[in-house]
């Protein structure tokens, strides 16, 4: 039997008093590397990271604690669960200026790949959940995608731009197997002739070949695979549900085949840890297929920054230090810099280094070197449904 214990979060204790301080001295000098209470390996196998701490809107902190009581129960493990959702919008806007687009869309909210260093996991604290087990494990599908895109698309003031898809979550995560949301959305685009680039660490994006190669030959549509490593042992622990690196090599080849315009993008690049990677990563992408390339180097905002430490402290004991020390030195001495511009590569010489030899791979091999413009000339509005025809 489990009991739990409470613990005051610092937001908190500005309405009601002081937070009694962690016991351990590296989350005294360091609250946001305060390591968290872990669970029971059987239930979250299969799982990236190894706890499921409370968000940071979250007035107390809550961890399960062994009392002593009864016998040890067999572990249940811990199982996906969907929540239908239904926004009222569908197209995500942004205007920040080191990113490529200004609109995107997300059909799934959390992502089962369950990749221990994905930046959307804060946004689950939004939710009331935590960014941890319960991003991998909580999830939320909007199966009314298809149709809000329609209706915003034949707005009148709508001005068309690429549309980006998998700028949050992945769009090809396991449970879109089931949902097809993403393709509804495709499907939609493809009709109004709406240029679109996703980003995937999926295999499952081979799937819509039949929507996506028609509208590349117009000039509508590129896909990015992210790569982070070639060695599956290494996928397995970091990213425990997305495909294996041999089967996104493949879909890059088979996307590659069909006409599509193929990028690789090395993402993230963590210090002491696949880094030495990046020139064999490029150099399979592009015998693949893959022309254009990219890298991000490892982010780590909010709760990222624990889950990340516990994770390496369990897998990578003996470069945990290492890691976050070579971490720092890119984000001028802190964990994350969420300045624009240097978010995405970070700043330092080990940050230097790390993107001249990205440049230097990138060129010799032959990425980047003709860079495909979509088309947004095609483009044309949803035909309305007369109140009439909606009877039908």
């Amino acid at each position: 039997m489990a009991t739990v214990r409470l613990r005051r979060t610092q937001q908190d204790a500005k309405r009601s008093g002081p937070v009694v301080p962690p016991p351990a001295d590296v989350e005294r000098r360091r609250p946001e590397l305060r390591t968290y209470a872990t669970v029971d390996t059987e239930r979250r196998r299969g799982r990236g990271v190894n706890g499921n701490p409370d968000g940071r809107f979250e007035p107390i902190q809550r961890e399960a604690a062994f009392d002593g009581w009864d016998l040890a129960e067999e572990p249940a493990p811990i199982r996906t669960e969907v929540t239908l959702e239904k926004p009222r919008t569908i197209i995500a806007r942004n205007d920040s200026p080191d990113i490529s687009f200004d609109r995107s869309i997300n059909p799934y909210r959390g992502c089962e790949h369950g990749c221990v260093y994905c930046f959307a996991r804060p946004s689950h604290a939004y939710q009331g959940l935590s960014p941890g087990l319960d991003f991998e494990t909580k999830l939320f599908a909007k199966p009314n995608a298809a149709e809000l895109l329609r209706r915003e698309l034949a707005a009148p003031g709508y001005k068309v731009d690429t549309m980006a898809l998998g700028t949050n979550t992945d769009p090809y995560q396991p449970i879109e197997k089931q949902y097809r949301i993403t393709r509804s959305v495709l499907e939609v685009l493809a009709e109004t002739n709406h240029p679109v680039g996703i980003v995937t660490k999926s295999a499952l994006v081979t799937r819509d070949i039949d929507i996506l190669a028609p509208m590349a030959a117009r000039g509508l549509a590129k896909v990015a695979i992210s790569v982070t490593t070639l060695d599956p042992k290494l996928a397995r622990r970091m990213e425990p549900r997305a495909a294996t690196p041999q089967k996104r090599l493949a879909a890059i080849r088979m996307l590659a085949e069909a006409g599509i315009p193929v990028s690789v993008l090395v993402a993230p690049v963590i210090p002491a840890l696949n880094d030495h990677e990046i020139e064999n990563i490029l150099q399979a992408c592009y015998a693949a297929g893959a022309r254009q390339a990219g890298y991000v180097l490892l982010r780590l905002p909010h709760e990222l920054k624990g889950l990340v430490r516990d994770w390496l402290a369990e897998n990578y004991p003996d470069r945990m230090k290492h890691v976050l020390s070579l971490v720092e030195g890119t984000r001028d001495g802190k964990l994350y810099d969420s300045k624009w511009g240097q978010r995405q590569t970070g700043v330092g010489p080990y940050a230097w280094m790390i993107g001249r030899r990205f440049e230097k791979a990138a060129e010799r091999l032959g990425f980047n070197r003709v860079r495909r413009e979509l088309r947004t000339d095609l483009f044309r509005k949803p035909a309305k449904e007369t109140a009439q025809l909606a009877l039908f």
